[in-house]
């Protein structure tokens, strides 16, 4: 039986564990040529080394699929250009690209250095976009193709002590939506995906609480690899109509979340002052204000 990705060439970024090699081994599996990119650096950004990306690679070629490692870094124009060229000096195409290289340098937002808000959204959004833009020209040419962007619910919710990393995974979700409307008549199609996973990131975080430690043995529960088989569902050709979505992946659940949309409105005839906002506008709106919510709070339920 030919798998569902069969003949087409899929990147992956930081497949070299966690939820991205899940990804990379399933794709695989189901067919793709996968190049298997990962700096192999530590939880941070610093360091690197080629190992896990040539592990993921000998894993995928092991059970007889195709795959390749790639440690160039996401980060910059020139090296994701050449991810995307490997891809096609190997394999000759490019079909799908899942953005999931990540990076953490968490701080309480008045303690937080411009060193570590940059260097986050460097790895997440931009290297979203250097990706992303190295292979719509291809892409374009071809008229098809597919982006699934890893975004967090500490973007779309809200989390403490991770403004560099909300700011970046919330301003991947506008750059997917923007790619689907930009790249819809070429039939691209760009999603994103909230994984929740026990990964190295996520034992990271500190857990010095007894709340914070019981929270991180519901961790532990969530497996990397649950998230591959709805992230190659979306590169495949039967999810041609699915386009600037945003969904979530948690063990056996899937999630579509809701995107903004004006949920309240306040009118005034003759024009607003600043008065009538404090004493009118905002009153009315105030019964539909949104919690200061963290991901916790909205998913309080144990993962099935």
């Amino acid at each position: 039986m030919q798998g569902l990705l069969e003949g087409k060439v899929i990147v992956v970024t930081g497949a070299g564990a966690g939820v991205g090699k899940g990804i990379a081994i399933e794709a695989a599996r189901q067919g793709a040529k996968v190049i298997v990119n990962d700096l192999g650096v530590a939880i941070d950004g610093t360091g690197g080394n080629a190992g896990p990306a040539q592990q993921t690679a000998d894993e995928i070629r092991a059970f007889g699929g195709t795959a390749a490692a790639n440690t160039d870094s996401v980060a910059e124009w020139k090296s994701a250009q050449a991810i995307i060229q490997n891809a096609l000096d190997l394999y000759g195409r490019i079909d799908g690209v899942v953005n999931n290289a990540g990076n953490l340098r968490d701080g309480i937002f008045h303690k937080m250095s411009e060193e570590d808000f940059d260097a986050v959204v460097r790895v997440h959004l931009k290297g979203c976009f250097n990706m992303s833009r190295a292979a719509s020209p291809h892409f374009k040419t071809e008229e098809t193709g597919a982006f699934v962007h890893m975004t967090s619910t500490s973007g779309l919710i809200g989390n403490f002590g991770q403004a560099n990393y909300c700011a970046a995974k919330m301003g991947i979700v506008g750059l997917s939506k923007a790619i689907a409307l930009d790249m819809e008549r070429f039939n691209v199609r760009s999603n994103c995906i909230a994984p929740f996973a026990f990964t190295r990131m996520v034992e990271s975080i500190p857990t010095t609480t007894p709340e914070g430690k019981a929270r991180m043995e519901v961790n532990r529960r969530l497996e990397a690899e649950k998230i591959a088989p709805f992230t190659c569902a979306l590169l495949t050709d039967a999810a041609k109509n699915v386009t600037g979505q945003i969904f979530g992946v948690r063990n056996n659940e899937i999630y579509l979340f809701s995107q903004p949309r004006p949920i309240r409105t306040a009118h005034c005839g003759t024009g607003w002052t600043v008065q009538g906002c404090l004493d009118v506008a905002i009153p009315m709106m105030q019964p539909s204000f949104y919690a200061l919510d963290r991901s916790k709070d909205v998913f309080s339920w144990d993962p099935v």
